[in-house]
Parts: C-alpha cells; structure tokens; sequence
C-alpha cells in the first residue's frame, strides 16, 4: 500500500492451473495430428497500422482466466451491483490485478480507482462493466481501443425493455464486433471459475470447485442453484450466466469448455435457444467427448401454424426441441434435480451399455420400489445366473432372496455388501448396479461405504448407490461421492436416472451408426428441374404448386408417384382415363385451393367415361358455387391404384427455431385424430431415418404382423433420405405433405402430393435454412489426372466409412507415419469410435474431402486421397491436413486436392489456411510452395510450418 493508503491496484493469490493444456481438436484424442490447434490463444494487440484489417476474434480464455480485471462502475455504495462485484473479486484470489474504474472517486473499498480504462497501466484481459446502459456502448469502444479482448455487460436495460434498448444492444454488438472484443450479456449475473478462484458475479459467494460447467440464462436462477450446491456439497468448474446473449451464445461456451480440461460435463438451463444452427453444431462436436444435459422449460401449448397443414398440425415447438435435442446428442432434464443428477452421474461413471440393472440391497421394500421404477421407465431387471447364485450362496446368508433384487438381509455387515458387489460388478449380464442401504441398528453406512468404493473403481458399468436416511448416512454418502460413485437419496430416482441414461446412450451410437451406402442417385445433382419449377411458380405470384406440379417437384428427387395427367376439359378428362385405363381417379386441379376434399375435389374408382364426365362437372360446379371459377383449373386424372397397404404420411414444415422439421407417420384422413407421427431434422442418413420411423407405432405393422410381409424398409429409408435432400436443397419450400404415400410389400407410390412456398419476394438470404447444414454438395466435382485416372472429388459422407476403411488398408508405414508423425497401426486408424469423427463431420466446421473411384480391377468404388479443412474454434482461421493412397501417388492428386481446399476455404470465408508438416515429407511441402503457401522450418527442422493468407 502506498503512503496515502490507497491500493494502487490488487493482484490475487496463484493463478490455480493456469498453465494446464488445452484439448486441442484432432481425429482422435490420444492420436497426434498433423495440424497444430490453438483455440485459446489470445488475440495478438492490434496496433493502428492494423486498423482497417478485419480484427482477429478474441478467445473466451480470458472470461475464465484473467490476469486482470477492470471493474467499470465500482462504487462503494452499500447492497449496490459495483460494490458487491467489487467484493467477490477481491475475496477469492484469482491470481491477477483489479482495477476499479470510477472517474468520480481516487478509490474505492481502499483500492485505487482510474477514470478510465485508459488510465490503467497495464492491458487488461477482462472489464466488468456495471454503469447505466447508455453509456455502454461508448465504454465498449474504449474497451477495445485499449485491447481489452472481453468483457462481461451485467447492466440491464437492453432490448428486453423495448425498441430504444433494442437499438443500444445492437451498437454494443457493433462496437464490440469492430475491435474483435467478445461480450457476455448483457443484463447477467456475470461468471464465476471457482477453479481459478475468479468471482465475477453479485451472487453471494464462490460456489465450491467441480468438474461440472454451468451455463444459464437466469441470474436468480443460477444464484438459487448457486444456493444449493453449497447446501448439498456440489461443486462446478465454472459458472455463467449468459443474460442475453447479444455476442456469445450457447454455441461459444460449448465449444470452450469443450476444450475446458478441468471440465467433465456441461449443464445448460436454457431459456431460448438463439442461434440453433451454432448450438446444435457445438453440441454435436462436443457430446462425444463430453455429456451435454440442458433444462429448457416452457413446456408450452403447440406453436400456431397454417391450418391449412396436416404436418404443421402435428408438430409443436417443444417436440421440435427434443428432436432436435436427440439429434445433437443432448440429454434433456425435466427437473433441477435431475439436471444436476445426470451431471454427477455421467461425470464420475461410464454409460451402460445395455438396459439390464441389478439392484443389490439389504432391504425389500427399497429394492421393490426400484424395481418399479426401472420397469416404467423401460429398464430391465439383470437376470441372475446359476453361476452367479452358487458364487453369491458362498458369501451371503442362506435366507437371501436367490433373486434380483439381490437383498442380503438387513443385518448385512459392510464385508458382505462388498462381497456381493464384486461378484456383481463383475456379471456381464449387468448392465449397471445399485445399491441400496438403509440404516439399520446392526448398519454401519460409513464403513460400509469405505468398504465398497474399492470395487466401484474400475467398474466398465455405471454403479450408483442410495444411501437412505437422515444424518446417520451423511457421511457414508459424502465418501461415496468423493470416490466417484454417483449417489441419490431414493432408489426409485436413481433407477430412473439408469433408465434415462439407457435412452441416452442408445441414442449416442445411433446417431453415429454407420449408414448403408446411399445409391447413386445422392451423388448425382437432382435439383435444377425441382428448382424450375418453384421459381416459376413464386414469379407467378402463386404459393402453391398444383398437384401435378409437386409429383414433377418429388419425381425430379426420385420418389414414385402415380401417373397423372392434366385435363382442362371434359373430353381431355376422358381421354385421358381411356389412355389410362379404367378405373380411374379424378381430382381438382387448383393453386388456390389447398384441400381437395373440402369441396369434394376427389373422386375415386370411376369405371367408364360416363363417370368421368359426371365428375368432372361436378367438381367443377362444386368450386365455382364455393369459390369462382377462376379457381378451377381443371382436373387430374390418375389410375385407381390398389391400396392394399399401409396409408403413411411424410412431410415437412418450418419451426421458427430450427428451420425445416420432417414428419413421418401414419397418414391418410384421419392423420390429425390419431397422431401416431414422429419428427426428425434434415438432412437424414439412412440410419437417421430408421431411427425416425421406430418412433411410430406403424413402425411394426410395416415390417409384417399377422403373417403379412414386410414392406421393403430399406427402400423406405432411402425415400426419406430423398425427401431430406429435398427439403434442404429446395429452401423456397415452407410446407410439403405426400399424404398418404402407400407403402406395401410390392410397392411405395405417393398418391397425392401438396407443396406450400414461401412468396416470391421473400429474398433468398431470408430464407430459413436448415439447423443443420445439408451435404455440401456444391463442392463435388470430377476431375481427372494428367495419365487419364478419372476421379470425383467431393465432401465425405457417414456412408463412406467402409470405404475409408479399405483407404487405409492401401497406406504404407511411411505415409501413415507422414501424416500421422506416429507408427499409427490399422487397427487403431480404422476404429468405429475414430472414424466417427471423420466420416460425420459438421459441414460448418469442417469439409473433408475424399478422391473417389470405380477400381477398374474389382469394379468397386474406392478414395485415392482424403484431404480436410478445419476451422479452428473462435476463428476464421483454419488447419488443413493431405494424405494420398500409395497406389495414386505421383498424378497430381495431391495438389488438386489442396487447391480444392483453398476454394472451399475462400467460399467459406476462411482468411488463413495452416498446416504443420514433417521436414522429411517433401511431397507435401511441394503442394504447398506450389499453390503460393508460405512455408517456414523450425528451429530443429523436424517440422515445417505452411501459411497461406486467402483475404
């Protein structure tokens, strides 16, 4: 202090782990990669020179990790926000400096204060803003002219309070945007990192440290649960609270964390969802490495929708989110409670791999109660082997119940419960395990905790335990806790939660399954008819398409329809149905008119030319009575199709939140009365669709029941696929329905068609698009080497795992060791678990392409070279990684494939491609001088880095 007894400013305590790595993103965690990945550098100061360059965006290392803080608005006065923030940071050292910024006081809380950011005399990392919200704005901007790369907006007073809060928002934004400064908020409790010691909140203290991530959206929400985890002993590896989220979102902190190594779990309280295509491609490249479990409440009444559409009455906003949820790989919680029981459970034990649980316990009626929660929820009680029983009779009383549940009577020592775990941790009939103890006169619950936690160590299934009680048990459960074992105060609640995570599981290796190979038709480009008959459409002012239009529209994407022909007269009508062949079906042609059946616009079975004349005229009297006669257009005519199968319905509506959503289910009339549907976002693999139609309870009549045969499921699941592709490559679509496409043991044919487009002057910017970004079609292009090898370079697909597979099969030792700078062996390069993460990539975050080919020896396709483009976290800055198949080096494969990188990145707005190559690898450091990278060596020449700035 000095002699004025004014702190100049206060630096607090060991930067706790400051020095710990970073998850860097590669193909498989524990496999070195070719690219060097820095998604938590700083961003470098930027001098004047620099200005009119787009700035580099900041890292968000410095909300979690500051070496120090301003505090703009810090005041002294009593229960204000300034001066309790101002006490959380000075009360938990976080190993940096802060600086209170107050241009009115010397100091503040005995600290000296500055006027100004600009005043203070080293860079800051983070400030803390809390001054009235017009003033935000400029302060943003002084922010950045200082370098302050992040800074957290507690002031409320944005655009939750109107269009004039609505606008200040947008100018913080735009300040922030000009200098590459990240904000969180604003109107936010601020962020909390117990690990670092970091308490940049007004809740009432630090949380305790954990390995679990909070993210909310309600201050006084997260300072309730802030509340609770002290009560309860709950620790977090940070806190934050995201206000409104006018800078970083969901998608930003996923990422983070992601990459956070002192996080094991991520628990979201979610409000709104914001960017759902950033959220969703977050959680999916997270979800494998890390669980996601999110509360989003507002279980609300179904969203409005046209009522003109059979799909948009059957889906509601809140089924789109768990679908859209099942598909990112989130598990969604109903209750607080179990928010932070996923959390813990999922933090400290494996996922089971199966439904069987065994319930182990020295009392009945805890074990029934479980047991009736496992069967409700789904699960399934473990059988019980005879070489399980004999092993168990030699540890256990003769009186215990031979049977799961597994009591041991309520006299059971703690050397008995730990005799049964171990036989039962080890039964590979058991998916999971629990065990029950209630506090008997004869129970010690400390020691017998003691005594179990040495077989729950390196257990392969999930072991939970529900110590029940009141203070007897307290401290047996802590232990439990402490060692891993994931703890709940019921045994019905947690054998719910076994169930859940059950669901949860299943869905994870569903979602990365391996898709039969698509046929050719996916390769081929399907859209330029489709896409000619909707802009014609829109430029004649017209909404719909006719139904004769949409069957062209499905047609054009391969899906069967019935034979139709357009009659604008009786006679055309007739001669038609002559050319057809009786009978024949009859229906109005209109583009204004949405329901046929509404006005008696079908009429089926006609069997001569008579009833045809009949219906025509009907028809056309029926329209012109309720509407004009300019909505009569004239009629259809289509051949009587048999309908012996099964009526389905498959369309497709907009979802203000997650863009186009598919729907599937039991069609015909009564679709609405019975809503036996399900949904699915686009685009669909063949796997996604299956996964779709199991949700129905058609699902079962449609692969036979009653000795009926199967309808042809695979083919069933390429049209879906078809129909994704569709909906996505055709975004002027807002609703679409085949209702009913029939589907039977001899056929699929979509019998009547209606398709809804977005008005013609709604630009195509402003079209919604897809959550999650289609294949990229685009960028596949043939190409062929100079020795005439014919080639198709495209993106990867799922589907192409097996063929990635038989790629690395065709590599040397020295060309894996290139690119992989380790002896990678085939077993390990090939792996279902390591492919996943290249075959199912993200298209916003990362293109890989493959060089493929019919291998004129076996006929078969083959990839003579996989190439990838990825896109560093928070950057526009990008790594790029080559390997050839032996058999195709020396043709130029190499180069072409860079450059298609280099085109693919500057379409994408990559600014800079980076790669870090072996000095041995000649090849690859050719490519690279050859397309105009810059390529330096390092110091020990073992490495060489390529740079290539692209704007």
């Amino acid at each position: 202090m000095d002699p004025t007894g004014v702190t100049p400013g206060v630096t607090l305590g060991p930067r706790e782990g400051a020095d710990r790595p970073i998850r860097g993103r590669c193909e498989t965690d524990t496999i070195p990669h070719t690219m060097t990945d820095t998604p938590d550098t700083p961003a470098p100061v930027q001098d004047d020179s620099s200005k009119s360059k787009k700035p580099v965006r900041s890292s968000l290392k410095t909300f979690f990790k500051p070496q120090s803080v301003a505090l703009i608005g810090a005041t002294e006065k009593a229960g204000s926000v300034g001066r309790t923030i101002l006490s959380n940071l000075i009360a938990s050292p976080f190993g940096g400096t802060v600086y209170p910024v107050n241009p009115r006081r010397p100091s503040v809380l005995g600290i000296q204060a500055h006027p100004n950011v600009a005043s203070i005399p080293e860079k800051v990392d983070l400030a803390i803003i809390v001054t009235p919200p017009k003033s935000i704005p400029g302060i943003i901007e002084e922010c950045g002219e200082a370098g302050i790369p992040t800074a957290v907006v507690i002031s409320a007073g944005f655009k939750e309070v109107g269009p004039e809060g609505a606008q200040l928002e947008l100018d913080l934004v735009a300040k922030a945007h000009e200098y590459g400064m990240r904000v969180i908020g604003p109107n936010c409790l601020g962020v909390m990192n117990p690990i670092s010691g970091l308490n940049a909140t007004f809740a009432a203290g630090m949380a305790n440290k954990g390995r679990v991530s909070f993210i909310g959206q309600s201050g006084a929400l997260i300072t309730a649960i802030l509340d609770w985890s002290l009560r309860e002993g709950a620790g977090f590896s940070s806190v934050v609270s995201l206000g409104s989220m006018a800078d970083v979102g969901w998608g930003d902190l996923i990422d983070y964390l992601g990459d956070d190594p002192d996080t094991d779990a991520i628990v979201i309280y979610m409000e709104t969802v914001g960017d759902a295509r950033a959220f969703l491609s977050a959680v999916r490249e997270v979800a494998l490495q890390k669980p996601i479990i999110v509360m989003k409440p507002g279980r609300s009444e179904e969203a409005s929708r046209a009522a003109a559409s059979h799909t948009g009455s059957l889906t509601g906003s809140d089924e789109v989110l768990d679908t859209a949820f099942r598909r990112a790989g989130v598990l969604r919680a109903d209750r607080i409670s179990d928010l932070f029981y996923f959390a813990e459970i999922l933090g400290k034990q494996p996922l089971p791999k199966g439904p069987k649980l065994t319930v182990l316990t020295n009392a009945g009626g805890p074990g029934v109660l479980a047991t009736d929660a496992l069967i409700r929820s789904g699960g399934k009680l473990a059988p019980i082997s005879d070489e399980t029983i004999a092993a168990l009779d030699k540890v256990l009383p003769p009186t215990w119940s031979k049977a799961n549940p597994i009591d041991i009577i309520g006299d059971a020592p703690p050397d008995r419960y730990a005799a049964a775990l171990d036989i039962m941790a080890k039964d590979p009939d058991s998916d999971g395990l629990l065990v029950i103890l209630t506090p008997q006169a004869m129970t010690d619950p400390t020691k017998t905790a003691r005594e179990i936690i040495p077989y729950t160590a390196d257990a392969e299934k999930p072991i939970m335990a529900s110590w029940m009680g009141g203070s007897d048990i307290e401290a047996g459960e802590r232990l439990l806790g402490e060692a891993g074992v994931a703890t709940f105060p019921y045994p019905d609640s947690a054998a719910h939660m076994f169930t859940e995570l059950v669901a949860y599981s299943e869905n994870l290796k569903s979602l990365y399954e391996t898709p039969g190979l698509t046929p050719d038709w996916v390769r081929r480009p399907q859209c330029s008819r489709a896409k000619e008959l909707i802009e014609q459409a829109r430029a004649d002012g017209r909404i719909t398409l006719s139904e004769p239009e949409s069957k062209e529209l499905l047609d054009a994407y391969g899906i069967p329809v019935a034979e139709t022909r357009v009659a604008t007269t009786v006679d055309e009508a007739v001669a038609a149905a002559d050319d057809i062949g009786y009978p024949v079906v009859v229906k109005l042609v209109s583009h204004t008119i949405t329901h046929k059946s509404d006005v008696g616009g079908v009429r089926l079975d006609l069997p001569d030319a008579d009833a045809v004349r009949d219906a025509f005229s009907s028809i056309e009297s029926s329209v012109v009575e309720q509407f004009s006669t300019s909505d009569f257009e004239g009629v259809s005519v289509q051949p009587m199709i048999d309908r012996n199968g099964y009526e389905i319905i498959l369309g497709s509506s907009i979802d203000p939140q997650f863009g186009p959503v598919l729907l599937f289910g039991l069609g015909g009339t009564l679709v609405e009365v019975f809503k036996d549907s399900s949904l699915g976002l686009p685009p669909l693999t063949a796997t996604l669709a299956r996964r779709m139609m199991e949700h129905t309870k058609i699902y079962t009549a449609l692969k036979g029941v009653r000795g009926q045969d199967s309808v042809d499921m695979a083919a069933l699941e390429q049209l879906l696929v078809r129909f994704s592709e569709l909906v996505v490559e055709q975004p002027a679509i807002a609703e679409i329905d085949i209702n009913p496409l029939l589907a039977s043991p001899e056929r699929l044919l979509a019998l009547d068609a209606r398709v809804i487009l977005h008005p013609g002057d709604v630009a195509a910017a402003d079209l919604p698009r897809p959550a999650i970004r289609p294949y990229p079609r685009k960028y596949a292009k043939p190409w062929k080497t100079e020795s005439g090898i014919d080639f198709v370079i495209r993106p990867i697909r799922p589907e192409d795992e097996s063929l990635v597979v038989d790629f690395h099969g065709r590599l040397s030792n020295e060309t894996v060791y290139q690119r992989y700078f380790t002896k990678l062996g085939y077993e390990q390069r090939v792996a279902h678990e390591r492919l996943v993460r290249v075959c199912f990539t993200d298209y916003d975050r990362e293109v890989a392409l493959v060089a493929e080919r019919i291998n004129p020896e076996t006929g078969k396709l083959c990839i003579g070279s996989i190439a990838r483009l990825i896109r560093l976290h928070n950057s526009n800055t990008a790594e790029f990684s080559l390997i050839v198949a032996d058999d195709y080096q020396g043709h130029g494969l190499g180069t072409e494939m860079v450059r298609r990188l280099v085109e693919i990145g500057k379409a994408e707005g990559i600014e800079r491609m980076v790669a870090e190559i072996l000095g041995a690898n000649g090849g690859m450091v050719r490519i690279c001088e050859e397309l105009g990278f810059t390529v330096s060596a390092d110091e020990d020449g073992e490495t060489v880095q390529a740079e290539l700035v692209l704007s």
